[in-house]
């Protein structure tokens, strides 16, 4: 079985997922950050593929892929950071990422790269649904990848049941409207939100991201979720404390889960 599979066969709420950009803050950081998640009690690491123009960002992560790629990170160099990862890692890593850096790596070697390394699933924000399954879906799915869609709150109940039909992993809901970042708590209409599609008893998971920050928005997300999404806040502590970083990654991630 897939680790995401399994993961929520397992374990069916406050399920946290982190996510980072691969090569920030240091170019050799990629792993040890993923083993300090890890030990953390986090359940999912996502690994950011730095990218010039990543739209649906704001500007801690925007600024995080800007240094990875000034500090000479690329897919081939993500790759053998992570060929051995599988004797440290044990938990789902997913890979988040654009679509033109995998077209012109070659979709069918940086599938069989994921499924070599160990990678369990795919987030590619810009990826159509129908190119997705007209081009993408036979491939990602016969090297073991789950790919996983965004929601958000203009999406469809239409397109939102489309989506929990072609996915077998989680679905990604996208908090807001805006970009990624962290803000200050959850709004009614973000609860609203919430409960419209809790209420719609979809077969898979969901996930909640974008402006989760902390223990209250954590629990507050999870109460409407299987579990959230911390991308920005979490990227921040690592641009703060470069020098203790895993005594940071640590204590941040427990006082989010306890």
């Amino acid at each position: 079985m897939n680790r995401i599979n399994n993961l929520f066969h397992t374990k069916n709420e406050r399920v946290l997922s982190i996510y980072f950009t691969a090569g920030y803050p240091k170019l050799e950081d990629t792993l040890g950050i993923m083993e300090a998640i890890e030990e953390a009690g986090a359940d999912i690491i996502e690994i950011g593929i730095p990218y010039s123009d990543p739209i649906a960002d704001g500007p801690t992560i925007q600024e995080s892929n800007l240094i990875a790629l000034e500090n000479g990170m690329s897919m081939k160099m993500l790759f053998g950071q992570l060929k051995d990862m599988r004797s440290t890692i044990h938990i789902p890593v997913v890979l988040m990422g654009y679509l033109n850096p995998i077209i012109q790596f070659g979709v069918e070697e940086f599938c069989a790269k994921c499924k070599e390394v160990g990678v369990d699933g795919l987030i590619l924000p810009d990826l159509p649904m129908q190119q997705f399954l007209d081009e993408y879906k036979e491939i990602f799915e016969s090297h073991g990848l789950r790919n996983i869609f965004l929601i958000s709150p203009q999406t469809s109940e239409k397109r939102i049941r489309e989506i929990d039909l072609y996915s077998n992993g989680f679905i990604y809901m996208v908090s807001s409207h805006s970009i990624t970042g962290a803000k200050s708590g959850i709004t009614e209409e973000q609860i609203s939100y919430f409960e419209r599609v809790k209420a719609m008893d979809l077969k898979n998971p969901r996930l909640i991201g974008f402006g989760i920050s902390d223990q209250e928005t954590f629990q507050k997300a999870s109460q409407y979720s299987h579990g959230a999404i911390i991308g920005s806040a979490f990227i921040k502590i690592l641009g703060q404390t470069p020098e203790n970083q895993k005594e940071a990654i640590v204590a941040y991630l427990k006082k989010v889960k306890n």
